[in-house]
């Protein structure tokens, strides 16, 4: 069977806009893991000892389970406590509640390599504990950590094809669909492939940029 890029051709424009669902996934799950990742930081490390059982109850839950399984208890649960969220709205959540655990271990070993005594003396200044967090830690910790914090975006992006499952139109489940029409499964695979590493470069790049404005900042 010969290499047909005419099917190339004609079904890229889907697989693009496909592509969007995968990017909008990946981009606002992100979004909710970095906030919610850094309460969960925080929590991880507050003197009380409840909470803090609490978030490393919450890293280990999510970290231990599968986010495939996740994602399918989001979607088919949340109806039973009042919570009927669309596919695309369950997909995010439920990426973004994931991610937000590996987030968590990512800011707390940046705010670790952080010297302690910058935290004591803010203390001694009457900096409060909010203003400490939002001004010098969080900020310090976002920088030493960039480089795993875009590597946890672009691992987003490749599990977002998992978001499929429950019908959501994104990159592999509209390269399925076309592959069973078309079956060219070899051009088409080939074409989403791609698409995941561009987008993925596009993101690595940033990150790079990112980094470096940083720390020249």
């Amino acid at each position: 069977m010969n290499f047909s890029f005419d099917t190339i051709w004609h079904n890229l424009p889907y697989l693009l806009a496909a592509a969007r669902w995968t990017v909008i996934i990946s981009v606002c799950g992100m979004a909710i893991s970095l906030v919610w990742g850094t309460v969960l930081c925080a929590t991880r490390l507050s003197a009380n000892p409840f909470w803090r059982s609490a978030a490393t109850l919450y890293i280990s839950f999510f970290r231990g389970v599968p986010l495939l399984v996740q994602l399918l208890l989001f979607y088919y649960a949340l109806p039973y406590v009042g919570l009927d969220l669309p596919a695309v709205e369950a997909a995010i959540l439920a990426t973004g509640m994931c991610s937000a655990a590996y987030t968590a271990e990512i800011l707390r070993g940046a705010l670790q390599s952080i010297p302690r005594g910058q935290t004591e003396a803010a203390y001694a200044l009457g900096i409060p504990s909010f203003s400490l967090w939002r001004r010098i830690l969080v900020p310090q910790a976002i920088r030493i950590g960039m480089p795993s914090l875009v590597n946890e975006l672009i691992l987003l992006v490749k599990v977002s094809s998992l978001a499929s499952v429950v019908g959501i139109s994104e990159l592999t489940r509209i390269a399925q669909n076309i592959t069973g029409e078309t079956y060219r499964p070899l051009e088409i695979y080939i074409t989403a492939a791609v698409i995941y590493f561009a987008i993925n470069w596009i993101l690595s790049i940033s990150g790079r940029l990112i980094e470096k404005k940083l720390q020249i900042g």
